[in-house]
């Protein structure tokens, strides 16, 4: 099928794509990589009067280090996040999470900020977003403002991003010293979507896990963080019984859904062992064992 006839504008700066976005009255989409966007418009589940075109603005395709935190413009590349050395060196289980988006080739044109707001609940980067504690910069004709992304994600494909706002940056803490991490997703064929997902870091201190984060997709309408898991571990040397109870406060406080790929309860047994894999490979690299 073809799109539905639009208008298309080319934006040259941030100012210009929200008044762009403002004047479209509702009607006017963001393109920049076109990944999930596209093939909407192709099969007309979107007809936007407008597209707005974002890849000339310049300043929005860089990864910039800070004193304690990284700076991800939202026309960077899932590709660049990969192969990022900096990436590497602060984040690496974003770096990771990275590989098991889709395909190269999707991944050389799909944007940060758009895999972002457009909030797939089996996309990698919303849950790296939740894991990491990032903020999300939004921008409109009123002006800036800095979202959490545990506020950010409202549902499938809805987000808190009005009509006329655009994300322009995503900055993710850096991880503490002594901070582990694991990553690991089931899909059925490589590059398809994961039927689910978990990832995790640990910070630990004397032998005693100090800070826990797991965040988790394939658990309901958006990705989500494990709060209670997390709280089980504070204090605490990841043991096997330990490792028992966070496994199953992870699958009772999920709602995953039954679909032609898979069963709730599949999904929500799923869950549990690929969080339990995750902290065991955080608590490993934590401790200098490697995975």
């Amino acid at each position: 099928m073809k799109p539905a006839q639009f208008d298309y504008v080319v934006a040259e700066s941030v100012d210009a794509a929200v008044a762009a976005l403002a004047e479209g009255g509702g009607e006017a989409k963001i393109i920049a990589g076109g990944q999930s966007l596209v093939p909407m418009l192709n099969f007309r589940l979107l007809r936007p009067s407008v597209l707005i075109d974002i890849n000339r603005i310049s300043g929005l395709a860089c990864i910039t280090e800070r004193e304690n935190a990284i700076g991800v413009g939202a026309l960077v590349r899932h590709h660049q996040l990969e192969t990022s050395p900096v990436m590497a060196r602060h984040l690496p289980v974003l770096s990771h999470a990275m590989t098991h988006v889709a395909h190269l080739a999707i991944r050389n044109r799909g944007t940060i900020g758009g895999s972002l707001s457009h909030a797939d609940p089996a996309a990698e980067l919303p849950m790296m977003a939740l894991l990491l504690d990032a903020e999300l910069h939004v921008a409109s004709p009123a002006g800036r403002r800095t979202v959490a992304a545990q506020d950010f994600f409202l549902g499938a494909l809805t987000v808190d991003l009005a009509a006329d706002e655009l994300v322009t940056e995503i900055v993710f803490p850096k991880l503490p010293p002594r901070t582990g991490w694991g990553f690991l997703e089931v899909a059925r064929r490589g590059g398809d979507f994961a039927l689910a997902a978990a990832a995790a870091t640990l910070t630990v201190s004397a032998g005693e896990i100090t800070q826990a984060r797991i965040a988790m997709i394939g658990a309901g309408e958006t990705a989500r963080r494990a709060t209670e898991a997390e709280a089980l571990l504070i204090g605490r040397a990841l043991e096997p019984a330990l490792l028992d109870a966070v496994m199953h406060a992870a699958r009772t406080g999920i709602e995953p859904s039954t679909d032609l790929h898979a069963s709730a309860d599949y999904r929500r047994r799923l869950v549990g062992v690929l969080v339990s894999r995750a902290l065991t490979a955080a608590w490993r690299r934590a401790l200098g064992e490697g995975a």
